[in-house]
C-alpha cells in the first residue's frame, strides 16, 4: 500500500520523503505555535506554520539527499576497491605485494 502525497509524490519509494514529510509537519508545528504564542494572531500563525512546512521540508529533502549522494559515491568507490583488490591479489601490479629485488630487475 503506498501513500501518494499531492497525487503525485510516492512517500514510501521515493527516497528521503517520508521524513522530509515529517520532519516539516513538526517544522511546521513549532513555527506556528511559537508564533501563536508570541503574537496571539491565528491567521498570521497558519501562513507562518505553512511557510515553516515548506522551509523544513525542503531544507531536510536537500540534506537528506545530499548525504544519500555521498553514500552511493562511497559505495561505489568501495565496490570498485573490492574487485580491483580481488583482481589484482596475487599479481605484480598489487601493491600490497612486496617485491624483492629479483623481481624488480625482471621487470
Amino acid at each position: 500500500q503506498s501513500f501518494k502525497l499531492l497525487g503525485f509524490l510516492d512517500v514510501k519509494s521515493v527516497p528521503c520523503a517520508r521524513e522530509s514529510v515529517l520532519y516539516g509537519s513538526l517544522g511546521s508545528l513549532v513555527v506556528g505555535l511559537g508564533h501563536f504564542v508570541a503574537t496571539s494572531r491565528v491567521r498570521r500563525s497558519c501562513d507562518f506554520a505553512v511557510g515553516g512546512f515548506i522551509c523544513t521540508m525542503l531544507g531536510y529533502w536537500f540534506y537528506c539527499r545530499y548525504n544519500l549522494a555521498q553514500q552511493r559515491i562511497r559505495q561505489r568507490m568501495l565496490k570498485e576497491g573490492m574487485r580491483n583488490k580481488i583482481l589484482f591479489e596475487g599479481s605484480s601490479l598489487d601493491p600490497e605485494r612486496k617485491q624483492t629485488g629479483n623481481e624488480r630487475s625482471n621487470s
